[in-house]
């Protein structure tokens, strides 16, 4: 469902990017890509996003070459970013009406609803101005967003950056509900913890190269941090 196949992206001066990324993950699975500042993580979501064009390889959502067939492959695809922005003067519900409508989809309150309550979000907040949200309140909306587009591939930005522990677990546990769903799932993340806790697959990043891929289920806490640890050396 997202793939990259030898993708590379250069900035003017050769600094930054990423360099022959080989990345294939199925629906249900969470591939959460660890690394440093500057180590190719956001370039790479942004890649898949068609936000960058890459210098070679490609990359592929459902098949689709993003760079060719950008409005296509957003059919399958959801995106939440490190601060999701939504419109502060709407209600979570107006949000997710306005932007699942957006991508073609025309849903009942109820039904509108229902995918506000899968996502975790209290019901005394529905339909409340998102202006009022924490952070958590508003990924929940994106999860929402992607639930209510029917997505088939998320890609997520430090999404946890700033929750609190409380948060970022209800987070992990509505991303685990999404896995169960089939959905496959990127995400570019600092946090070791919750790359092992939610991941299927962890890779490992640095200055533009995946050095190394491992499944979650074969290392602890803290041989993944001592394995983070040696590659960042």
């Amino acid at each position: 469902m997202i793939e990259a196949i030898n993708l590379s992206k250069t900035y003017k001066g050769g600094t930054g990017g990423i360099r022959d990324l080989n990345l294939n993950i199925s629906g249900g699975q969470i591939f959460c890509l660890l690394g440093a500042n500057g180590a190719g993580k956001t370039t790479t979501i942004n890649v898949f996003l068609n936000f960058l064009q890459p210098t070679a390889g490609q990359a592929l959502i459902n098949g689709l070459d993003v760079s060719r067939e950008g409005l296509k492959s957003k059919n399958y695809l959801a995106y939440i970013p490190e601060n999701l922005q939504l419109y502060p003067n709407l209600s979570g519900l107006e949000n997710l009406a306005y932007f699942s409508g957006i991508a073609g989809k025309d849903y009942e309150q109820e039904q509108l609803e229902e995918f506000l309550r899968e996502a975790g979000l209290q019901a005394d907040a529905y339909s409340k101005r998102t202006q009022a949200y924490s952070k958590g309140m508003r990924q929940k909306v994106g999860i929402a967003i992607a639930l209510a587009k029917q997505a088939k591939a998320l890609l997520l930005d430090e999404p946890t950056s700033g929750l609190d522990p409380k948060a970022s677990n209800e987070f992990a546990e509505t991303l685990s509900q999404l896995k169960d769903k089939g959905v496959a799932i990127l995400m570019a993340t600092h946090d070791l913890f919750r790359a092992r806790e939610s991941g299927t697959h962890i890779g490992i990043m640095r200055e533009g190269r995946l050095l190394e891929t491992l499944q979650a289920g074969d290392v602890n806490h803290s041989e993944l941090e001592k394995l983070y640890l040696t590659h960042m050396n």
